[in-house]
């Protein structure tokens, strides 16, 4: 896979170049699926369950991404970099964007509107990231 992309984002300082750590991005990954099993939580109020997906979301992206040996300050391009870490199509690293942008109204504004189906539909992508980084993290070895 070509990182040009990440090295052009380094370029002009939205990424960071920094040797992989194998146990950070373990731990990235595993507290992205716990972040994920919290968010399964019925009993959870539906803001917690939202927050709990978006965290998991942000962990594995960041885990990929570190895997890569980048790092990022801005959460929007770590979900934006899923293109080149795990190369996802712009469709599924949008509806992270969209989480993002909730996620923001949330923590800046106060207000938080979330519906089952959006819980529901970020937490099948989340799963779906979590089992693209663990493939990626932990490669197939042939035999």
């Amino acid at each position: 896979m070509g990182l040009t992309a990440l090295d052009n984002l380094v370029r002009i300082g939205q990424l960071k170049a920094e040797p992989r750590n194998d146990t950070e991005v373990r731990r990235m990954l595993a507290m992205a699926q716990t972040r994920w099993a919290d968010a399964q939580l019925k009993h959870l109020s539906p803001e917690g369950r939202f927050s709990s997906a978006y965290n998991a979301a942000h962990a594995a992206a960041l885990a990929a991404l570190r895997w890569h040996g980048y790092r990022s300050e801005n959460r929007f391009t770590v979900f934006q970099c899923l293109a080149h870490t795990v190369n996802w199509p712009p469709a599924r690293w949008r509806v992270l964007d969209s989480a993002h942008q909730k996620r923001n109204l949330a923590e800046y504004e106060g207000y938080l509107e979330v519906e089952e189906t959006t819980i529901a539909e970020l937490c099948a992508l989340v799963a779906t990231l979590i089992a693209d980084v663990h493939t990626l993290t932990h490669p197939a070895t042939p035999g």
